[in-house]
Protein backbone atom coordinates (compact mmCIF):
# COMPACT_ATOMS: atom_id res chain seq x y z
CA UNK A 1 0.00 0.00 0.00
CA UNK A 2 2.80 2.42 0.85
CA UNK A 3 4.43 1.74 -2.52
CA UNK A 4 1.13 2.39 -4.31
CA UNK A 5 0.82 5.77 -2.58
CA UNK A 6 4.38 6.69 -3.56
CA UNK A 7 3.75 5.60 -7.16
CA UNK A 8 0.71 7.88 -7.41
CA UNK A 9 2.76 10.81 -6.08
CA UNK A 10 5.48 10.19 -8.65
CA UNK A 11 3.01 9.88 -11.52
CA UNK A 12 1.42 13.24 -10.69
CA UNK A 13 4.78 14.99 -10.27
CA UNK A 14 5.90 13.90 -13.70
CA UNK A 15 2.77 15.55 -15.08
CA UNK A 16 1.10 12.24 -15.86
CA UNK A 17 -2.56 11.55 -15.21
CA UNK A 18 -4.18 8.36 -13.98
CA UNK A 19 -6.44 6.32 -16.18
CA UNK A 20 -3.68 4.95 -18.41
CA UNK A 21 -5.59 1.80 -19.32
CA UNK A 22 -3.45 -1.15 -20.38
CA UNK A 23 -0.49 0.91 -21.60
CA UNK A 24 3.01 0.02 -20.45
CA UNK A 25 5.14 2.47 -18.49
CA UNK A 26 7.23 3.15 -21.59
CA UNK A 27 4.14 3.84 -23.70
CA UNK A 28 2.69 6.26 -21.13
CA UNK A 29 6.00 8.12 -20.74
CA UNK A 30 6.58 8.34 -24.48
CA UNK A 31 3.07 9.64 -25.13
CA UNK A 32 3.68 12.47 -22.64
CA UNK A 33 7.26 13.24 -23.67
CA UNK A 34 8.69 11.85 -20.45
CA UNK A 35 12.15 10.25 -20.44
CA UNK A 36 11.36 6.68 -19.37
CA UNK A 37 14.74 5.83 -17.69
CA UNK A 38 14.48 9.00 -15.59
CA UNK A 39 10.92 8.11 -14.54
CA UNK A 40 12.02 4.59 -13.56
CA UNK A 41 15.10 5.94 -11.76
CA UNK A 42 12.97 8.19 -9.53
CA UNK A 43 10.48 5.38 -8.84
CA UNK A 44 13.20 2.89 -7.93
CA UNK A 45 15.01 5.42 -5.77
CA UNK A 46 11.92 6.58 -3.88
CA UNK A 47 10.70 3.03 -3.27
CA UNK A 48 13.97 1.16 -2.76
CA UNK A 49 16.73 3.81 -2.74
CA UNK A 50 18.27 2.29 -5.88
CA UNK A 51 20.72 4.74 -7.43
CA UNK A 52 21.64 5.10 -11.10
CA UNK A 53 24.51 6.63 -13.00
CA UNK A 54 24.11 10.35 -13.81
CA UNK A 55 24.45 9.58 -17.52
CA UNK A 56 21.15 7.66 -17.40
CA UNK A 57 19.19 10.71 -16.26
CA UNK A 58 17.61 13.36 -18.47
CA UNK A 59 18.10 16.66 -16.65
CA UNK A 60 15.06 18.44 -18.13
CA UNK A 61 12.75 15.57 -17.13
CA UNK A 62 14.16 15.43 -13.61
CA UNK A 63 13.90 19.19 -13.12
CA UNK A 64 10.30 19.10 -14.33
CA UNK A 65 9.58 16.46 -11.68
CA UNK A 66 11.20 18.55 -8.94
CA UNK A 67 9.44 21.73 -10.06
CA UNK A 68 6.06 19.98 -9.88
CA UNK A 69 6.96 18.71 -6.42
CA UNK A 70 7.72 22.28 -5.34
CA UNK A 71 4.30 23.41 -6.56
CA UNK A 72 2.67 20.52 -4.71
CA UNK A 73 4.28 21.46 -1.40
CA UNK A 74 3.81 25.25 -1.61
CA UNK A 75 0.46 25.46 -3.38
CA UNK A 76 -1.38 22.44 -2.00
CA UNK A 77 0.03 20.32 0.78
CA UNK A 78 1.38 22.97 3.15
CA UNK A 79 -1.64 25.35 2.93
CA UNK A 80 -3.99 22.39 3.39
CA UNK A 81 -1.99 21.15 6.38
CA UNK A 82 -2.09 24.62 7.91
CA UNK A 83 -5.87 24.67 7.63
CA UNK A 84 -6.10 21.25 9.31
CA UNK A 85 -3.78 22.46 12.05
CA UNK A 86 -5.94 25.54 12.65
CA UNK A 87 -9.06 23.40 12.94
CA UNK A 88 -7.37 20.99 15.35
CA UNK A 89 -5.69 23.41 17.76
CA UNK A 90 -8.25 26.25 17.64
CA UNK A 91 -5.91 29.28 17.55
CA UNK A 92 -8.93 31.60 17.91
CA UNK A 93 -9.55 30.33 21.43
CA UNK A 94 -8.21 33.28 23.44
CA UNK A 95 -8.05 31.29 26.69
CA UNK A 96 -4.54 30.21 25.70
CA UNK A 97 -1.69 31.64 23.60
CA UNK A 98 -0.20 28.21 22.95
CA UNK A 99 -2.29 27.35 19.84
CA UNK A 100 -1.30 30.64 18.19
CA UNK A 101 2.36 30.02 18.99
CA UNK A 102 2.21 26.52 17.53
CA UNK A 103 0.71 27.97 14.37
CA UNK A 104 3.47 30.60 14.26
CA UNK A 105 6.05 27.84 14.56
CA UNK A 106 4.39 26.08 11.62
CA UNK A 107 4.59 29.26 9.53
CA UNK A 108 8.31 29.48 10.29
CA UNK A 109 8.65 25.88 9.10
CA UNK A 110 6.88 26.77 5.83
CA UNK A 111 9.19 29.76 5.38
CA UNK A 112 12.19 27.42 5.71
CA UNK A 113 10.80 25.17 2.97
CA UNK A 114 10.04 28.18 0.74
CA UNK A 115 13.63 29.45 1.16
CA UNK A 116 14.99 25.98 0.39
CA UNK A 117 12.94 25.80 -2.80
CA UNK A 118 13.88 29.33 -3.87
CA UNK A 119 17.57 28.48 -3.50
CA UNK A 120 17.13 25.28 -5.49
CA UNK A 121 15.22 27.01 -8.25
CA UNK A 122 18.04 29.55 -8.48
CA UNK A 123 20.67 26.79 -8.58
CA UNK A 124 22.14 27.89 -5.23
CA UNK A 125 22.61 24.41 -3.81
CA UNK A 126 25.46 25.45 -1.52
CA UNK A 127 23.11 27.97 0.11
CA UNK A 128 20.79 25.24 1.36
CA UNK A 129 23.35 22.56 2.11
CA UNK A 130 22.10 22.39 5.73
CA UNK A 131 18.47 23.37 5.07
CA UNK A 132 17.27 19.78 5.29
CA UNK A 133 18.27 19.43 8.95
CA UNK A 134 16.81 22.82 9.92
CA UNK A 135 13.51 21.93 8.25
CA UNK A 136 13.43 18.55 9.96
CA UNK A 137 14.24 20.21 13.31
CA UNK A 138 11.36 22.67 12.94
CA UNK A 139 8.86 19.97 11.97
CA UNK A 140 9.98 17.81 14.89
CA UNK A 141 9.60 20.84 17.13
CA UNK A 142 6.00 21.38 16.01
CA UNK A 143 5.12 17.76 16.78
CA UNK A 144 6.83 17.97 20.17
CA UNK A 145 5.01 21.20 21.04
CA UNK A 146 1.65 19.61 20.27
CA UNK A 147 2.47 16.46 22.22
CA UNK A 148 3.90 18.29 25.25
CA UNK A 149 1.83 21.44 25.55
CA UNK A 150 -1.48 21.03 23.71
CA UNK A 151 -4.19 20.93 24.76
CA UNK A 152 -3.42 23.05 27.81
CA UNK A 153 -5.39 22.68 31.00
CA UNK A 154 -7.40 25.78 30.10
CA UNK A 155 -8.94 24.08 27.06
CA UNK A 156 -11.77 21.59 27.13
CA UNK A 157 -11.18 18.66 24.80
CA UNK A 158 -13.46 16.03 23.37
CA UNK A 159 -13.06 12.96 21.17
CA UNK A 160 -13.41 15.05 18.01
CA UNK A 161 -10.51 17.27 19.10
CA UNK A 162 -8.41 14.21 19.87
CA UNK A 163 -9.17 12.65 16.49
CA UNK A 164 -8.31 15.92 14.74
CA UNK A 165 -4.99 16.15 16.55
CA UNK A 166 -4.12 12.55 15.68
CA UNK A 167 -4.98 13.25 12.04
CA UNK A 168 -2.79 16.37 12.00
CA UNK A 169 0.10 14.50 13.60
CA UNK A 170 -0.23 11.83 10.91
CA UNK A 171 -0.23 14.52 8.19
CA UNK A 172 2.85 16.13 9.74
CA UNK A 173 4.65 12.79 9.74
CA UNK A 174 3.73 12.07 6.11
CA UNK A 175 4.84 15.58 5.12
CA UNK A 176 8.17 15.02 6.86
CA UNK A 177 8.69 11.71 5.05
CA UNK A 178 7.65 13.15 1.70
CA UNK A 179 9.94 16.16 1.96
CA UNK A 180 12.81 13.97 3.18
CA UNK A 181 12.40 11.82 0.05
CA UNK A 182 12.30 14.97 -2.08
CA UNK A 183 15.56 16.24 -0.56
CA UNK A 184 17.16 12.82 -1.00
CA UNK A 185 16.31 12.85 -4.71
CA UNK A 186 17.93 16.29 -4.98
CA UNK A 187 21.06 15.09 -3.20
CA UNK A 188 21.47 11.62 -4.72
CA UNK A 189 20.14 12.10 -8.26
CA UNK A 190 20.01 15.79 -9.22
CA UNK A 191 23.35 16.92 -7.83
CA UNK A 192 25.40 14.08 -9.36
CA UNK A 193 23.75 14.82 -12.70
CA UNK A 194 24.68 18.49 -12.43
CA UNK A 195 28.17 17.86 -11.15
CA UNK A 196 28.87 14.57 -12.96
CA UNK A 197 30.87 13.48 -9.98
CA UNK A 198 29.88 11.92 -6.66
CA UNK A 199 33.02 13.46 -5.13
CA UNK A 200 31.22 16.76 -4.67
CA UNK A 201 28.16 15.38 -2.98
CA UNK A 202 27.34 17.24 0.25
CA UNK A 203 27.80 15.19 3.36
CA UNK A 204 24.75 14.51 5.45
CA UNK A 205 24.52 16.92 8.33
CA UNK A 206 24.52 15.18 11.66
CA UNK A 207 21.45 15.36 13.82
CA UNK A 208 21.90 17.50 16.90
CA UNK A 209 20.61 15.63 19.90
CA UNK A 210 18.88 17.56 22.65
CA UNK A 211 20.98 18.27 25.71
CA UNK A 212 19.99 17.52 29.29
CA UNK A 213 21.76 20.67 30.51
CA UNK A 214 19.71 23.23 32.42
CA UNK A 215 19.56 26.89 31.46
CA UNK A 216 21.70 29.16 33.58
CA UNK A 217 20.16 32.19 35.29
CA UNK A 218 21.72 34.48 32.66
CA UNK A 219 20.33 32.32 29.85
CA UNK A 220 16.89 32.51 31.44
CA UNK A 221 17.20 36.30 31.59
CA UNK A 222 18.07 36.41 27.91
CA UNK A 223 15.28 33.97 27.03
CA UNK A 224 12.75 36.28 28.70
CA UNK A 225 13.99 39.22 26.61
CA UNK A 226 13.82 37.11 23.43
CA UNK A 227 10.21 36.25 24.19
CA UNK A 228 9.50 39.97 24.63
CA UNK A 229 10.70 40.50 21.08
CA UNK A 230 13.93 42.40 21.79
CA UNK A 231 16.81 42.37 19.31
CA UNK A 232 20.30 41.21 20.28
CA UNK A 233 21.44 44.81 20.70
CA UNK A 234 18.40 45.70 22.81
CA UNK A 235 18.96 42.66 25.02
CA UNK A 236 22.61 43.67 25.42
CA UNK A 237 21.57 47.17 26.49
CA UNK A 238 19.00 45.90 28.99
CA UNK A 239 21.36 43.37 30.59
CA UNK A 240 24.54 45.48 30.28
CA UNK A 241 26.43 42.91 28.25
CA UNK A 242 27.85 42.88 24.73
CA UNK A 243 25.79 41.81 21.68
CA UNK A 244 28.39 39.10 21.04
CA UNK A 245 27.70 37.66 24.51
CA UNK A 246 23.98 37.70 23.77
CA UNK A 247 24.54 35.76 20.54
CA UNK A 248 26.65 33.18 22.37
CA UNK A 249 23.98 32.71 25.04
CA UNK A 250 21.26 32.39 22.36
CA UNK A 251 23.22 29.60 20.68
CA UNK A 252 23.56 27.82 24.02
CA UNK A 253 19.83 28.19 24.71
CA UNK A 254 18.96 26.68 21.32
CA UNK A 255 21.44 23.84 21.83
CA UNK A 256 20.23 22.98 25.34
CA UNK A 257 16.50 23.13 24.55
CA UNK A 258 16.72 21.96 20.93
CA UNK A 259 14.15 24.65 20.11
CA UNK A 260 14.86 26.66 16.99
CA UNK A 261 12.00 29.17 16.73
CA UNK A 262 10.85 32.15 18.76
CA UNK A 263 7.38 30.63 18.99
CA UNK A 264 8.80 27.44 20.48
CA UNK A 265 10.94 29.39 22.95
CA UNK A 266 7.88 31.41 23.96
CA UNK A 267 5.90 28.26 24.72
CA UNK A 268 8.83 26.90 26.74
CA UNK A 269 9.06 30.14 28.73
CA UNK A 270 5.31 30.15 29.43
CA UNK A 271 5.16 26.51 30.52
CA UNK A 272 8.20 26.93 32.78
CA UNK A 273 6.81 30.11 34.38
CA UNK A 274 9.60 32.34 33.07
CA UNK A 275 7.09 34.82 31.67
CA UNK A 276 3.51 35.73 32.49
CA UNK A 277 1.30 34.70 29.57
CA UNK A 278 -0.94 37.72 30.19
CA UNK A 279 1.99 40.07 29.62
CA UNK A 280 2.47 38.87 26.04
CA UNK A 281 0.87 40.74 23.18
Amino acid sequence: MAHEEEAIQIISRFGLSMGVGEQTIAQVCESHGIHTPTFLAVVNYKVSRIKVQPAEIDLDTLQCYLHNAHSYFLDFRLPRLRQSLMEAIRPNDFSSHIPTLILRCYDEFVDEIRTHIEHENAGLYEEHEHDDQRITDKLTEIKNLIIKYYPSQSLNTNSLTTHSLVSVMSDLWHTEQDFADHCAIEDDILRPVLQQSSAHKPSNSQTIKPSNEQLSDREKDILVQIVKGLSNKEIADVLFISPHTVITHRKNITRKLNIHSTAGLTIYAIVNNLVDINSLE
